[in-house]
């Protein structure tokens, strides 16, 4: 199949691209990371029809836009602020992608969701408690985004608990990573550097989109009528 070979094509550009940073050549970023995600995005176009289709390619193109966008963060401030702008479209985009999903169970476990939303709120009070001394004029911004992608794990987190599997697996794994790589990213801007963390921030990056891809696919598996 032309979408299988497709993500054969991201995951090795993927593996490419990753030891070039552990090599220490990040310059390399303007030429090698605008591609990895329109791969994603190609794989997705050519897949069978599905419902949901439309809305996760532009999750993807959203998230592109924030990875060219955050290729000249250093440059200005305000390449940060869109990067951060886009990204957080795409995961505005994914909650509903995700709630529009098949539900394979009508009833989910009230109580492992219950204990799941505590863990994610148990995050995002962490989270926060530790940069907002550090954001300044980025307090407001930052609070969003982080309330946002909390938002978009217990939705992948809800869909866990609903979804036919493996889909559901990929999909709530991949937002768990997802959510590692911007608390990795944020980290390392506003409280304090991390070694080579241009490295694990695209490592987690790639693998949670991939992920949440073949997830969102699997969960669509016949065409839509």
């Amino acid at each position: 199949m032309r979408n299988s070979t497709i993500f054969k094509t991201y995951v090795a550009f993927s593996v490419l691209y990753l030891i070039i940073l552990l090599a220490g050549y990040e310059t390399l970023d303007l030429f090698l990371k605008p591609i990895l995600i329109p791969l994603l995005a190609f794989g997705t176009y050519f897949y069978r029809s599905f419902p949901t289709k439309k809305a996760l390619l532009a999750a993807l193109l959203f998230s592109w836009i924030g990875d060219v966008i955050l290729l000249f963060a250093d440059i200005a401030e305000i390449y940060f602020i869109l990067g951060l702008v886009s990204f957080l479209t795409a995961h505005i985009i994914y909650c509903v992608l995700f709630n529009k999903q098949i539900k394979a169970r009508v009833h989910k476990n009230k109580i492992a969701f219950g204990i799941g939303s505590l863990l994610v709120a148990f995050y995002l009070i962490g989270m926060l408690l530790v940069l907002l001394p550090s954001l300044g004029d980025l307090k407001l911004p930052v609070i969003i985004y982080a309330s946002v992608i909390s938002i978009m794990l217990l939705f992948a987190f809800n869909g866990f608990l609903v979804w036919e599997k493996p889909g559901n697996k990929y999909i709530f794994v991949g937002a768990i990573v997802f959510v590692i790589s911007d608390s990795i990213l944020a980290i390392n801007k506003f409280y304090a550097p991390i070694e080579r963390s241009s490295f694990f921030i695209m490592l987690t990056y790639l693998v949670a989109q991939y992920l949440i891809v073949v997830g969102i696919l699997k969960l669509n598996p016949k065409k839509a009528e």
